[in-house]
């Protein structure tokens, strides 16, 4: 898929790997224990106050595309946003490794969700290195 044909965040392979990963961390945390409720649960699906109040993690690193998305007029933003992608989808593979290491997620799972997870990781850091061909030309 080249860049010119992509009309929406939403088309960008590294998007829709995050989203699906988000709605799979969505539905296994589900899964988790109670009395992870308020601490394993509540940080992997929500960032914190600073970032998102509310959201996922895992669902803040498609946010945080589409916002960058939206702001390919200006390098610097858009470099911003993917920088707070990418940490967010270093974040989640951090909770998912807890999760894991908890027995809450199965490794299998936990494994999978982690490799999608390296790759939207690579095509965020090739795009940071890289933004020109992504930018609006004004």
């Amino acid at each position: 898929m080249s860049k010119e044909a992509i009309k929406s965040h939403e088309e960008l392979e590294a998007y829709q790997m995050a989203f699906d990963a988000a709605m799979k961390i969505f539905e296994s945390s589900k899964k988790f224990p109670v009395e992870e409720k308020y601490s394993l649960t509540d940080q992997i699906r929500r960032s914190d106050a600073r970032r998102l109040a509310n959201a996922s993690l895992s669902r803040s690193v498609c946010a945080n595309l589409a916002e960058a998305w939206r702001k390919r007029r200006y390098e610097a933003a858009f470099v911003a946003k993917l920088n707070d992608s990418e940490a967010e989808a270093a974040e989640t593979q951090t909770w998912l490794k807890f999760a894991i290491k908890c027995n809450y997620l199965d490794v299998q799972t936990g494994r999978e969700l982690y490799a999608t997870y390296n790759r939207v990781l690579a095509i965020l850091v090739s795009i940071i290195h890289n933004p020109s061909p992504w930018l609006i030309k004004r």
